[in-house]
């Protein structure tokens, strides 16, 4: 393996940086603690190693190569995110003990796993990133395995370094102001976001 402390820094960056990952892992520990994030966290690492592995087939370079596959992608990806968007403006309470329910676990899960696998540019990352620190000479598998295993439990610390902080936050969230602020404030992130993937080429 060719670098692999490089890879832990590019790998790191990449996930610190804010994207729909975060904006939902924030807005889960918002409404449901830092632990009640854990799902949508572990929907997105494993939504990584999905996309990675799908990167590493035939099916990765169909993508890459056929404007069409990745722009239907593209736009379901998109139209995601501006539901998202709509869901997340119409909040008026993020604290649980406010809600009249609350949504389950498995369903904050598949949401993140759903971002993460509607979004194209993850994709892209991994065809584009991976190559450079692969040695053809040793194994493919293993050097595979390694990396998507180290950007997965990235994922998993970062995610909840994020939660953790906006954890602390949630004093101020149990007022219908401040749900409202952030609630709106989410849901122009997720509406941004999904602009941005539906202009978004190759």
């Amino acid at each position: 393996m060719v670098n692999y402390g490089l890879f832990l820094m590019l790998a790191s960056l990449t996930v610190l940086s804010p994207g729909p990952g975060v904006v939902l892992t924030i807005s889960n520990a918002l409404r449901h603690g830092w632990t009640g994030s854990f799902p949508g966290i572990f929907g997105i690492a494993l939504g990584a190693f999905v996309v990675a592995g799908i990167s590493a087939t035939s099916v990765g370079l169909i993508l890459a190569a056929s404007s069409t596959a990745f722009t239907v992608l593209k736009y379901v990806g998109a139209l995601y995110l501006l539901y998202l968007g709509v869901k997340m403006w119409r909040t008026r309470r993020f604290i649980p003990e406010l809600s009249i329910t609350s949504p389950r676990p498995w369903h904050r899960f598949v949401e993140a796993l759903s971002i993460q696998l509607l979004n194209p540019k993850a994709g892209f990352f991994f065809l584009a990133v991976f190559p450079q620190f692969i040695k053809p000479e040793d194994n493919y598998s293993s050097q595979f395995f390694l990396l998507v295993s180290s950007y997965g439990l990235l994922v998993v610390l970062v995610h909840t370094g994020y939660a953790l902080m906006a954890n602390r936050a949630r004093g101020w969230l149990a007022t219908n102001r401040g749900a409202g602020i952030v609630g709106k404030l989410s849901g122009i992130t997720f509406f941004c976001f999904g602009v941005l993937m539906a202009s978004a080429s190759k």
